[in-house]
């Protein structure tokens, strides 16, 4: 028993031992790493290439040779290839196109490491310009055309007599020598711009016909000519090649002028129409005006500050629409649904109050309806029966147990709408956000 004792106490001690024999050992650096770089970093563009070749020796084996692009302190690109064997290694590495950067020294750091992990680094400075092109190329669905140099830094213009004012199109270059390499420029859908390496169209569009000029530039990759909307001599902005939008104070009464869009549905919620003036319906603040090009829709939303208005304490702010069977200009090609996004903002028009306009057979089911108030476009703050009421006999407030869900609209058993007709919905808060009071009259 004693000895057992002993074999089992000697072996704990060869096993301490072992351990911190093994924390302050360190794997000992050996070795004598060297390189010699082959230096081809001249004429050097953004967005070539960029080759290199490597002569690298060590007496003991080598493991892995790295080359870093720095532009200033950052990281920009990385390449590493294994070095197994003492001799003349090739690679590459790409240098960024990129937006916006300027002509500059950029830093191209080797570091050669052996297998006892010494290493030996060596950096040069490589110039990086933006390539000059002779032409770049607007490429269509149906023909290829030439953009040449228009005399301001890094802008290209083809001028022709384009088949139609809507020329959707993407953008290439050529390749300038053998550390080039073709660069496309298309439509970002995410960041409603033009990006690089992407043959998405761009939505080119001309005010004219005829004879007129596509633009580019290869640094700020702004280009021309696009569609143009201008609300009240303000120029809206692309959100994407359908919507154009523009955040704006507006005031109730004021006479509202509309430049880009033709035979446009007017939202009669927000704006009313006398002959051809047209006029600003809600109170007086700040909205976000989306023009909608494929249903030549003007979506108003209100604001506070640069944000999506939500229904305050005191009952102002804006009231949301979510759910089915309605959507303006038509709730069957332009449903709100169940979508949070899709989301019809109330006008507020005065009194803590707040209205929406519906057209039976265009913007709201005539047979069936089943949406909601919300106070936010989003999931979150909703009205239901304990805190919306209505004395409607057209519609009635679900409760959970009356063919509704809680707060849901629906249609009164046995009623239905009268297409064409016209419905004003209005919800009023000036009792307090728990006592809302809808009321629907037919016009």
């Amino acid at each position: 028993m004693k000895k057992i004792k002993y074999w089992m106490f000697a072996f704990m001690v060869s096993v301490t031992l072992a351990s911190c024999s093994n924390e302050v050992e360190e794997p000992q650096q050996e070795g004598n790493p060297a390189m010699q770089i082959e230096n081809q970093f001249a004429n050097v563009h953004f967005g070539d290439i960029l080759p290199f070749e490597a002569t690298v020796n060590d007496d003991v084996p080598l493991s892995t040779l790295t080359a870093i692009l720095y532009f200033g302190e950052e990281e920009v690109s990385k390449t590493t290839i294994r070095t197994k064997e003492n001799g003349q290694y090739s690679g590459s590495i790409a240098v960024p196109f990129g937006k916006n950067i300027p002509d500059g020294t950029a830093t191209l750091e080797f570091i050669l490491v052996n297998t006892t992990m010494k290493k030996t680094t060596q950096t040069f400075d490589v110039p990086v310009t933006r390539a000059q092109y002779s032409y770049i190329i607007l490429v269509t669905a149906e023909a290829s055309y030439p953009m040449l140099p228009t005399g301001e830094p890094n802008e290209y213009a083809a001028t022709e007599a384009f088949p139609s004012t809507e020329l959707p199109a993407y953008i290439q270059t050529p390749v300038v020598d053998d550390k080039g390499r073709e660069i496309l420029f298309g439509w970002d859908e995410e960041q409603g711009g033009i990006a690089e390496g992407t043959s998405a169209d761009i939505p080119f569009a001309s005010p004219v016909g005829g004879t007129y000029s596509v633009t580019f530039n290869t640094r700020t990759f702004t280009a021309s000519p696009f569609f143009e909307v201008v609300l009240n001599g303000q120029k809206m902005n692309m959100a994407d090649k359908d919507n154009y939008q523009l955040d704006i104070d507006l005031t109730q009464g004021e006479e509202v002028t509309l430049e880009g869009l033709t035979d446009w549905w007017v939202d009669p919620d927000f704006f009313a129409e006398d002959g051809d003036k047209m006029t600003f319906v809600p109170i007086s603040g700040k909205y976000r005006v989306t023009a909608n090009l494929p249903f030549n829709y003007l979506k108003v939303e209100a604001l506070i500050g640069s944000n999506l208005a939500t229904l305050q304490p005191d009952g102002t702010g804006a009231l949301w629409i979510i759910g089915d069977q309605v959507g303006k200009p038509s709730y069957t090609a332009n449903h709100v649904g169940w979508n949070p996004p899709n989301a019809l903002c109330m006008a507020p028009v005065g009194n803590k109050t707040y209205q929406v306009t519906l057209v039976a057979g265009e913007t709201v089911n005539a047979s069936e309806i089943n949406f909601k108030f919300f106070h936010q476009k989003d999931w979150g703050g909703e009205f239901g029966s304990q805190t919306l009421t209505t004395e409607s006999d057209i519609v009635f407030v679900g409760n959970g147990t009356n063919g509704r869900d809680n707060g849901n609209l629906g249609l009164v058993e046995g009623t239905t709408l009268e297409v064409g007709a016209t419905y004003v919905f209005t919800v009023d808060l000036s009792a307090g956000n728990d006592n809302a009071v809808l009321t629907v009259v037919k016009e």
